[in-house]
């Protein structure tokens, strides 16, 4: 065996120059050549073959635009053979369009950060920082938006444009939406939080205990946070005191909106804030002071806890709004303790630009409640009195002053009131859209009436009622729990919501449901006849208020005729009858039982 003639680098460089330049001058049809020294390929063994050690660089299509200087794939790329490179660095001439640099991931992503990124969040960001004239840019930037922000932290790993890119968005971001796992802890939360400093709307799910370490987190990582919102899951515990709130409030001068739940460890609290115009607590007890110097402040939300030794002074409460909050139009207080002391220090205080008054769970709120409230608030356009003892004769008094502003009326859960009352309050406000007569007509024999078990259609309650509603404007109507309404007449042709849940005691051939544009119906707990019975009449009140017989010019072009049988059986095939016949099936009314 002959040993092989050796090769010099400088002879194989020059070599592949003149195969190079032939191939430029000379091309012939097709690859016949080889690539390397030029020779024919049939019966060829190319000497210049690389050595194995030596890496190659595929080159692929260009992505959005990770590196701002790569070799065009329609170019060859060229190794030098005389030594194999000592490192990558030596290849920077020569590198893939889409590079993936060895950066360990450590550097820019934490492995807490993956944690806290595996609960649900959910970013809205400004694409107004995408660079203009920069398409490749705006597609990576399209892409990785839609992205969760889990998958968000990881693609930062994929390469450098990429980090920067999605470094860039969450500097851009202005919501944020989070749900933190129980096992999470303080640092998660301000390992994402310091990612956002433009971050305006911040919604935190909390299933684990806090205190005012979260409150201080939030406020050295949100400098310009607008909007907060604090829930709890499970059997978290809000440790936060009445004076790490107050704190909290004063420092974040640009605080508009503030909702917190599990507030039961307040204990009292001072807030002062001349730009906070929402703020909703919940879970509160036992509050020994409440100030609000909150001159912006246009709607709050105060929910006791259902606890019988709460001692909050809810009159001194009321007192203090009005002296400082004379600007708020939206209240909701739901207590226990409420009584018709409470409703007049309310009225007293006359709230001018008050339009939704809600006084929920207040068993000590009578008529002459009723009688203070229409008589200082004639404009209301949602009133709450759910829980109450009022009867019809407060429902009147509401029909006699707000026929011309009410639009929502809610009085749930109160005993006194009747299917006659009910009846007249729908006939005389024209406005109204929303009513909640939930456990009004119930049963008095049953000790539990909002439990229903295996209900049977032979049940005789106490006493029996009928309910004959006709209204032009009503879109949502609630009687659950009524358990001893047995008819029911409704002529409602806007209602697209009804709930008749736990209606044990209605029956199929006493419902009568003329409400063309319904859309849901709750009825769990009734009969199943009754279910039948409510699919049947709304699908055919459905078909007879679409008449779907197609017309036809006449040939004067006149007037228009409806077609004969045989010209509409001819059109059933059309596309438009078809789209139009896919879209009517698809807006059925939906009962979930």
């Amino acid at each position: 065996m002959q040993p092989q003639p050796h090769i010099s680098p400088t002879t194989a460089t020059a070599a592949i120059s003149a195969a190079l330049e032939s191939q430029r001058v000379r091309k012939n049809r097709g690859s016949y050549n080889c690539g390397r020294c030029g020779q024919p390929k049939k019966g060829h063994v190319c000497l210049l073959t690389a050595p194995p050690d030596i890496p190659t660089t595929p080159i692929a299509s260009e992505p959005v635009s990770c590196i701002s200087a790569a070799a065009s794939s329609s170019r060859s790329t060229v190794l030098s053979l005389t030594a194999a490179p000592s490192s990558r660095q030596s290849f920077t001439h020569l590198r893939r369009a889409l590079s993936f640099d060895d950066v360990d991931a450590r550097n820019s992503l934490d492995e807490s950060d993956l944690d806290a990124a595996s609960a649900d969040l959910d970013l809205h960001l400004d694409t107004d920082i995408v660079q203009p004239g920069r398409f490749h840019a705006v597609g990576l930037w399209e892409v990785l938006k839609r992205l969760p922000p889990s998958s968000l932290l990881m693609a930062a790993r994929v390469c450098k444009g990429w980090r920067e890119t999605s470094r860039k968005m969450w500097k851009a971001a202005e919501e944020l939406r989070i749900r933190v796992p129980e096992r999470a802890q303080i640092g998660y939360i301000g390992s994402l939080l310091q990612k956002c400093p433009r971050l305006i709307r911040l919604s935190l799910k909390i299933e684990s205990d806090f205190d005012a370490t979260t409150l201080a987190c939030i406020a050295f990582s949100c400098p310009n946070l607008e909007v907060l919102e604090i829930t709890t899951s499970g059997a978290a515990v809000n440790r936060i005191s009445g004076d790490e709130l107050s704190r909290f409030v004063a420092n974040k001068r640009g605080l508009t909106s503030l909702k917190m739940e599990g507030c039961s460890n307040l204990g009292g609290f001072s807030l002062s804030s001349s730009s906070l115009s929402t703020l909703w607590l919940s879970d509160l007890h036992s509050l020994s002071k409440m100030i609000f110097n909150c001159p912006n402040l246009t709607e709050i939300s105060l929910e006791f806890s259902r606890q019988e030794d709460d001692s909050t002074d809810l009159v001194t409460m009321v007192d203090g709004l009005g002296r400082t909050c004379t600007r708020l139009q939206n209240i909701h207080i739901a207590s226990l303790k409420l009584s018709h002391t409470v409703v007049l220090a309310l009225t007293a205080v006359n709230f001018r630009y008050l339009r939704m008054l809600s006084l929920v769970l207040g068993i000590d709120i009578t008529d002459a409640s009723v009688a203070a409230i229409s008589s200082s608030y004639t404009n209301l356009e949602l009133l709450d009195l759910s829980g109450s003892s009022i009867t019809d004769t407060g429902l009147g008094m509401i029909c006699d002053v707000l026929p011309d502003t009410l639009s929502k009326l809610l009085v749930a859960l109160c005993p006194n009131i009747t299917s006659s009352g009910i009846q007249f309050a729908t006939a005389q406000l024209p406005l109204l859209e929303l009513m909640d007569c939930g456990m009004t007509v119930s049963d008095p024999n049953s000790d539990n009436p909002t439990i229903v078990e295996n209900p049977s259609p032979h049940k005789t309650p106490g006493y029996n009622q009928k309910m004959f509603i006709k209204h032009k404007r009503l879109k949502k109507l609630s009687l659950w729990g009524c358990s001893s309404l047995d008819a029911l007449f409704l002529n409602c042709p806007e209602l697209m919501d009804l709930n008749l849940n736990l209606c044990s005691n209605l029956h199929p051939e006493s419902l009568v449901l003329q409400c063309p544009k319904l859309q849901l119906v709750y009825a769990s707990g009734c009969q199943d006849l009754l279910t039948g019975a409510i699919q049947k009449q709304v699908s055919e009140n459905f078909a007879a208020g679409e008449n779907h017989m197609p017309r036809k010019r006449l040939a004067d072009a006149s007037k228009r005729i409806q077609a004969l049988p045989s010209l509409y059986e001819e059109t059933r095939e059309d596309d438009n009858y078809a789209r139009k016949r896919r879209k009517l099936e698809k807006e059925v009314c939906t009962i979930i039982h």
